[in-house]
């Protein structure tokens, strides 16, 4: 038997028997980064800005006013922050800080001044929100001098839920069918839609109210009722709902209509097995979005569901208040406290509309065609039994 002599190893040998070169490392690259320079570029514009519109206001110029004071002071500081970001900055950094600046400072202020709002209605509502009988009494058996806890809010937000509920009835199959045929269906009549949904919803609400109270009341004979509020109500919402069902509709994968068509599924089935159940969750949450919308407003229910002090349960016969009515006709009383009960209504009003915000944000938490914690947990139960 021979013995083969072993020679060095070949290049593909080396090749493979060489350890693979380590990756390089990768390191992480923040877009946004805080910096000492950029800190204080803001804070020497802001400081100097409120120096120099103090200066202009008391001393150079006959201006006054606090509402004055701070939009010059505001414009002031831009202008200041560009002329020192532009010292040691080229233009495209520039104008990026200055927008990031500016929308910062925007949503900061539109969070304060909601802030403010909720703050100021609950300081002077927390009183009447607070007390024993505010949300089990209603106002049949208080008078101008009657003490803080001998009326309340229930019949109000019977009312208010009562003809919310109608409305979302009356909205939401309007709102999504016209949604399905815009983004779906199409043809000769769409842009008549699309221009009637965008006419509707730039109206001013009050003209919900005029039309309800003209068509419904005056020409057809119902009368001020919590059904009527419900109609006014749908007719605001519904544009709202069907605007964003679209957007939310249009977000489903194409791909997915592809496939049911290929199945040999309808358009009607592809509609509604498989484009409606993908988009469900932002469907809820577009829905919620309308109820919230439709819940504060005011002028539509003041011209069609009346004003009542005692309990009405019957949305069909009869004035039936609201939260909205509750407040408007409390707040015109000059006594203590109906001041308080009044603000007591807008506190609860805000706490509902915060529910709907917070339960429209929990919906909408998902994209198209994610599956939620539940669905998951199904369909790992049905494989198991498989």
């Amino acid at each position: 038997m021979a013995l083969t002599e072993k020679g060095p190893p070949g290049p593909a040998a080396q090749a493979q028997e060489a350890p693979a070169p380590a990756a390089p490392r990768q390191r992480r690259v923040r877009i946004r980064r805080f910096s000492t320079e950029g800190a204080l570029s803001v804070v020497g514009a802001a400081a100097g800005s409120l120096a120099l519109t103090w200066v202009l206001y008391e001393r150079a110029l006959p201006f006054n006013g606090a509402l004055g004071f701070w939009v010059s002071w505001y414009v002031i500081f831009l202008l200041m922050y560009t002329a020192v970001a532009a010292l040691q900055w080229d233009g495209r950094v520039v104008r990026d800080r200055l927008a990031s600046l500016a929308l910062g400072t925007g949503g900061l202020l539109a969070c304060a001044v909601v802030l403010i709002v909720i703050v100021y209605i609950g300081i002077r509502g927390l009183r009447a929100f607070l007390n024993a009988g505010f949300f089990t009494h209603t106002m049949a058996n208080a008078g101008p001098l009657s003490p803080l806890g001998a009326g309340g809010v229930l019949h109000g937000i019977v009312g208010t839920l009562e003809q919310l509920g109608l409305a979302t009835v009356f909205a939401v199959p309007l709102g999504i069918a016209s949604a399905v045929f815009l983004s779906e269906v199409g043809g000769v009549g769409s842009r008549a839609v699309r221009t009637l949904v965008e006419a509707m919803t730039s109206l001013p609400d009050i003209i919900a109210g005029l039309f309800i109270y003209a068509f419904a009341i005056l020409t057809l004979g119902l009368q001020d009722s919590g059904i009527a509020a419900a109609l006014a109500l749908a007719v605001t919402m519904m544009p709202i709902v069907a605007r964003g069902s679209e957007a939310v509709i249009r977000i489903v994968p194409q791909m997915l209509r592809e496939a049911s068509y290929a199945l040999g599924g309808s358009q009607w089935r592809t509609v509604w097995n498989v484009i409606l159940p993908t988009a469900r969750s932002g469907l809820a949450t577009v829905v919620v979005l309308g109820m919230a919308r439709g819940i504060g407003e005011t002028a539509p229910v003041l011209l069609t569901a009346g004003y009542s002090k005692a309990m009405n349960a019957n949305p069909l016969h009869g004035w039936q208040t609201s939260l909205v009515t509750y407040i408007f006709n409390e707040h015109a009383q000059p006594g203590a406290n109906d001041q308080a009960r009044a603000f007591g209504a807008a506190l609860t009003l805000v706490v509902l509309v915060l529910i709907l915000f917070s339960v429209a944000r929990w919906l909408g938490g998902g994209q198209p065609g994610e599956l939620s914690r539940r669905d998951r947990r199904r369909i790992a139960r049905e494989g198991a039994r498989r």
